[in-house]
This record gives C-alpha cells, sequence and structure tokens, in this order.
C-alpha cells in the first residue's frame, strides 16, 4: 500500500546573498507579503521580491551603513535610516529619491509610516523620536523620555496614538495631536525590543530580551497578562489579521499565543535562527533572517497551526488541571479602533536647537537628493511589481499564488524534537504535524472585475469606443468589398460633433483667458465657473495649482463649489485635480480661517475685518459640506484613498 504524501508544516524557501557586505536591516511588506527590503554596511537599499534569485532595485545615497528600513503600507514608498543619523524616502513607483531628512544625532535605529498620512516617525540612538511631514520636509513633533536607544515604534491602527520601545526596559506610549506621554508601561527587566497594536482592540503587546511577552490594555493602561518562558530575546511579534492570537517569532521556533488568560495554542518548529520580521500572506506566515550578508525566507503554513481554543495537553510537562486552561468566559470587550484616522492633522511645529534641523531645505539637501539614486537591477519583476499598467487596477491589491510547500521527509524526528522543555512557565502542545482526513485547498480564482467607477486619466484606448463600431457590419461573407467612401464616411460619424465639442471648448478658454489678461485670477475663475463646464474649471485650476501664490482667500470661496463637484466626478483626472487644489487651500488658508473665526469681536468699525471675517465664515460652511464627502471617500484603497485619506487629516481642525 503506498505511503501517502505529507506535506511540511514549516519550510525554508529560499537563501540570497543581500549585500556585497554585512546585512544590518530589513523589512517585509505586511500588505503583500511579498517585498523584501534589506539594508547593509553597503550604505545601500536592497528590494527582493520573495522566492526569485535577483535583486529588483537597490538604492544609494547614504554614506554610513543603513540601521534601519520600513515600507508603507500600499509598498509604494520606503523609507531608512542610517548609522550617521540621516533619513531618506524613496518613492518606488518612480523610482527615485523623494526625502532627504537630517536632525538625529546618532544613529536610527527604528522606522515607521504613518498608516493614513505622509508622516514618518524616527527613533534613534539619541534616544529622540521625531515625526517628520515628507512633504514638507521637515520635523513637526520631537518626543523626549526615553533615556536609552529607541528600538522600535509602531502607529496604532487609527493613527492616533504612536508607541515606542527601548533599551531602558519601558514602553511609551505617545498622543499624537498633544504631542505629549499618554502612559509609560514598565515591568520589563531588559530592553524592550519590539511592540505591536491588536489590529482591532486597544491592546498592545511587547516583547522584550528578559525573554517575556507582556500584553498592555490601553484603555486602562495596565498590564493584561505576561507570558514567559520564551527560549531566547523577542524580536519578533506579529497578530494575526483578525486578531485571535499572536505569533512570535522565537529561537528556531514559531510560538502561537493567547493572553486572556496567557496560554500558548502551538509551537511549530522552524530552522530560522534568529527571525527579524513577520509578515502574512494567503494563509502563509513568511519569516525571514539574516546573518552576515545572507538572507533566509522560511514559510508556515497556517492552516496547519493551532491558533484559538482549548490548549492540547501534553502528559509528560502538563500538571495543571484542564479548568486552568480553558478560555476565559469573561474576557473583556475593549474598545474598537476608528478607522480613518483625524489625529496628527494640525502639528504644532516644534522649536529647533540645532543647527542642522533648522536649516531650510537647500542646496546642501538638493546635492545630497540628487547623488541618491535608484539602480533597477531586475527591469521585469520591476514593471511587475512597481509600475502596473493602470494605476487604478492595481486596488484592490493583485492576488498572489501561495508558496506550495515541500514533501515532509522525517516526521518522527520532528515530532520528537518539537515537544516542549519541562521548565516552560507557558503550557505548549506538541506540534501536531499528520495531515487531516480532509485538509484544506487555498484557491485563488480572481473574481469578475466590475465597472470602473472612475475613468482613469491614462489608458490605451477611449473608453466605449470599439474600432468594429467604426466600420459597416458585414452580414454574409460573401459580401463584397468595402468601398473606401463607405468606410470613410462610418468613420467620420461622431467626428463633426467632436469637433464641436472641441470647438467650443477652445473658445470659452479664450474667453477665460482674455478676462485673465485685461483682469486678475479672481475674475477668470468667476468667468469659468460662469460658464458651466467643468472641464474649462480643471484647465484653468491645473495652471492656478502650479503657482500656489495665486491663491487668495475670495478665490476659495469661488473655487471650494467647483472642487466638491470635480471629487464626485467619474473622471480620475477631475478628482486629482480636485484634490491638489483642496490641499493647497488647507495648507494655505486653514489656519488662518480657525483663527480668524476663534478671534473675540473687535471693536468698533472695522469694514475690512468684516469683509474677512465673512469670507472665512463661507470658506468653513463650504470645508464642513466637503469634509463629509472626503471623510466617506477615505476608506477607498490605492491612489484615490491615500489622498482622500490625507485632505480627511488636514481638515481634522474643522472639528
Amino acid at each position: 500500500m503506498a505511503t501517502p504524501v505529507v506535506t511540511k508544516t514549516a519550510w525554508k524557501l529560499q537563501e540570497i546573498v543581500a549585500h556585497a557586505s554585512n546585512v544590518s536591516s530589513l523589512v517585509l511588506g505586511k500588505a503583500s507579503g511579498r517585498l523584501l527590503a534589506t539594508g547593509g554596511d553597503d550604505c545601500r537599499v536592497n528590494l527582493w521580491s520573495i522566492n526569485k534569485p535577483n535583486c529588483i532595485m537597490s538604492l544609494t545615497g547614504h554614506t554610513s551603513p543603513v540601521e534601519s528600513v520600513r515600507l508603507n503600507t500600499p509598498e509604494e514608498l520606503i523609507v531608512a535610516g542610517s548609522q550617521s543619523g540621516s533619513i531618506r524616502v524613496w518613492d518606488l513607483e518612480a523610482a527615485k529619491i523623494l526625502r532627504t531628512l537630517m536632525g538625529h544625532k546618532a544613529n536610527i535605529c527604528s522606522l515607521d509610516f504613518h498608516p493614513y498620512g505622509e508622516f514618518v516617525a524616527s527613533g534613534s540612538q539619541d534616544t529622540n523620536i521625531k515625526l517628520w511631514d515628507i512633504r514638507r520636509k521637515g520635523c513637526v513633533f520631537r518626543y523626549r523620555g526615553h533615556s536609552q536607544a529607541v528600538r522600535c515604534l509602531r502607529f496604532s491602527p487609527d493613527g492616533k496614538w504612536l508607541a515606542s520601545a527601548a533599551d531602558d526596559h519601558t514602553v511609551k506610549l505617545w498622543d499624537l495631536t498633544a504631542g505629549k506621554m499618554m502612559s509609560e508601561f514598565t515591568g520589563h527587566t531588559g530592553p524592550v525590543n519590539v511592540v505591536e497594536f491588536h489590529p482591532n482592540e486597544y491592546l498592545l503587546a511587547s516583547g522584550s530580551s528578559d525573554r517575556t511577552i507582556r500584553f498592555w490594555d490601553l484603555e486602562k493602561f495596565q498590564v493584561v497578562s505576561c507570558i514567559e518562558g520564551e527560549p531566547g530575546p523577542v524580536r519578533s511579534v506579529l497578530f494575526n489579521p483578525d486578531g485571535c492570537c499572536l505569533y512570535s517569532g522565537c529561537q528556531d521556533s514559531l510560538r502561537v499565543y493567547g493572553w486572556e488568560p496567557e496560554r500558548c495554542f502551538d509551537v511549530v518548529l522552524v530552522n530560522w535562527g534568529k527571525v527579524a520580521d513577520l509578515a502574512i500572506c494567503n494563509d502563509q506566515l513568511i519569516g525571514v533572517a539574516f546573518s552576515q550578508s545572507n538572507v533566509s525566507s522560511y514559510v508556515v503554513d497556517l492552516t496547519r497551526v493551532t491558533r484559538t481554543g482549548t490548549v492540547a495537553q501534553d502528559p509528560v510537562q502538563d500538571s495543571r488541571p484542564l479548568t486552568e486552561q480553558q478560555p476565559h468566559p469573561s474576557a473583556p470587550l475593549r474598545r474598537i479602533y476608528e478607522r480613518p484616522s483625524t489625529t496628527c492633522s494640525k502639528p504644532q511645529r516644534v522649536k529647533h536647537n540645532s543647527e542642522s534641523e533648522r536649516r531650510s531645505p537647500s542646496s546642501e539637501d538638493d546635492k545630497d537628493e540628487r547623488e541618491s539614486r535608484a539602480e533597477i537591477q531586475n527591469a521585469e519583476d520591476y514593471n511587475e511589481i512597481f509600475q502596473p499598467k493602470n494605476s487604478i487596477s492595481r486596488t484592490p491589491p493583485r492576488r498572489s499564488e501561495p508558496f506550495p510547500a515541500p514533501p515532509e521527509d522525517d516526521m518522527a524526528t520532528v515530532r520528537e524534537a518539537a515537544k516542549p522543555s519541562p521548565d516552560m512557565d507557558v503550557q505548549c502542545p506538541v506540534p501536531i504535524l499528520e495531515v487531516p482526513a480532509q485538509p484544506p485547498v487555498l484557491t485563488s480564482t480572481p473574481t469578475p472585475k466590475g465597472e470602473l467607477s472612475i475613468i482613469p486619466a491614462t489608458r490605451n484606448e477611449p473608453i466605449g469606443l470599439k474600432a468594429s463600431d467604426f466600420l459597416p457590419a458585414v452580414k454574409i461573407p460573401q459580401q463584397a468589398e468595402l468601398v473606401d467612401e463607405d468606410a470613410m464616411s462610418q468613420i467620420r460619424k461622431g467626428h463633426d460633433t467632436m469637433c464641436v465639442v472641441l470647438t467650443s471648448r477652445h473658445k470659452n478658454l479664450d474667453t477665460v483667458r482674455a478676462v485673465w489678461t485685461t483682469s486678475d485670477i479672481k475674475s477668470s475663475v468667476d468667468s469659468a465657473v460662469a460658464i458651466n463646464d467643468l472641464s474649462v474649471v480643471v484647465d484653468l485650476l491645473n495652471i492656478v495649482n502650479q503657482k500656489a501664490s495665486l491663491w487668495k482667500l475670495d478665490l476659495c470661496t469661488t473655487v471650494l463649489p467647483q472642487i466638491e463637484k470635480l471629487l464626485q466626478s467619474k473622471y480620475e483626472s477631475y478628482v486629482q485635480t480636485g484634490c491638489t487644489s483642496l490641499k493647497l487651500i488647507l495648507q494655505r488658508f486653514l489656519p488662518l480661517i480657525t483663527d480668524i473665526l476663534a478671534a473675540p469681536p473687535s471693536v468698533g468699525v472695522d469694514i475690512s475685518r468684516e469683509e474677512r471675517l465673512h469670507k472665512c465664515r463661507l470658506c468653513y460652511k463650504q470645508l464642513k459640506s466637503i469634509s463629509g464627502l472626503i471623510k466617506s471617500k477615505s476608506s477607498l484603497s490605492g491612489r484615490h484613498g491615500s489622498a482622500f485619506r490625507e485632505l480627511h487629516l488636514l481638515m481634522a481642525a474643522l472639528d
């Protein structure tokens, strides 16, 4: 009788030589689980596709070893911090340097992207935490409180808080709006290496070199439970996407924990040594580890891992009654994060003491950015990952196939080695590697795409037009050959109509241009609005947006109602123009509007002040009307979702 093929629960995927010198940092893309970024002592940042041998892109510009790297959620931007304290941000789709941020006095130990805005947090050996605005190339907050190096930073899922872990054995929680510490968590007896927010609840997990994992309640600001007995320092933890359990990347094993009460659901042997980062995709956990210049990736099949329920009994180790290991019947229900965030919207710029922070981004920064390059090593993989043909179709993200599991070679040896040690404080079951009678089957059948809700700005062919529509229908194969005049008459159908439309648009633009030449920008915008043609408004705004100094408060009162129409348009180019104009208005005028409306009434008659107050009230009313639309669209994914979430952050001051 043939022996059934038994597949492995965990296996090594590949090993690559990532850098010419030692690897000093790496990170996995959490959205796809397929993108890997590595930083090395050779001062480079290299991009890799998991399970492919060749480097996709190599980013240069740093002049000292890269100590920390981080990808943003859509995996479009990457930030890298060096040993010298400099930070660089690259745009992966454009393959170019985006920003160079200077201000830390020692090496960068930790980085994280804000989930909804163009902000980056950095932690350094100088004990400071800085929040950077990528757009303005400046530090908007500096948090002080740690006494040693900051090893890990994480934004909360709603973007309201920032958690920091440091070598001073503490975890701190910072309020991004107030710019101050909300709470300090103590209890670890060694450096804290990692923190991770629960994806849904107000819960935080921290892992330390003291071989413990602690869970913290973010409503009561107290410890929920503590898991002890890890086989080594805890450097990598990750919550399951639905929040049912926590994965801990231990020395040569993956452990699955619950926290109310503290218990171990499963242990899986993975010979990855000291794992550096974890990600989940297609019910598979991807782990990466590095040693010298080599980087290895590993896969754990989560469909064969116990993630919930009671703890399995081990007759050798387990001496506690079964009742102690049941899930807690009265586990408290915590608050759920509200998305998207409305914080970090109007940060107060800190006073910079050092010359490096005080100076404006000038020639020296520009020189650094010119010297930073993105060298595309593998054009085929680069185009597949970062250069989709249609940017709209990239959202929702492309589905990737799970990595196939190799057959198991020695099950008896693995079972024997997987038995937990008797001195474990948390009861851990022996991993069960047998395949169930009916194993789950992972499918990746793509769902049919619906109609495009937004017509993309760049496309290969006209929307709704087919070449066959311009030719006479052939009823029978024996029909005579088409006469040139008949074909031309069919092709010219609709041509006259299109010429009329374009002629009318050109005439309208000439009218607007004539008004601008003889009068001012406000009069030209008024004339464009009076024409009642959004295409003319878009053409005019695309010019005005290029020069921010053209914007005045009275211009905002005219443009804001048109922006509201543009944001609801089905044309991508209209939506993009509306977002750009609204962002300029918010950045230049929102602080002025809120300050004037909050100011006490003046004594006496001041005509100019009354006019300005009237304009501010009108703008405020229009912005409040637009804010509801922005909030409803901020849950979108892709480029538009990112733009609307950024606008939502900027408009938080209206509340």
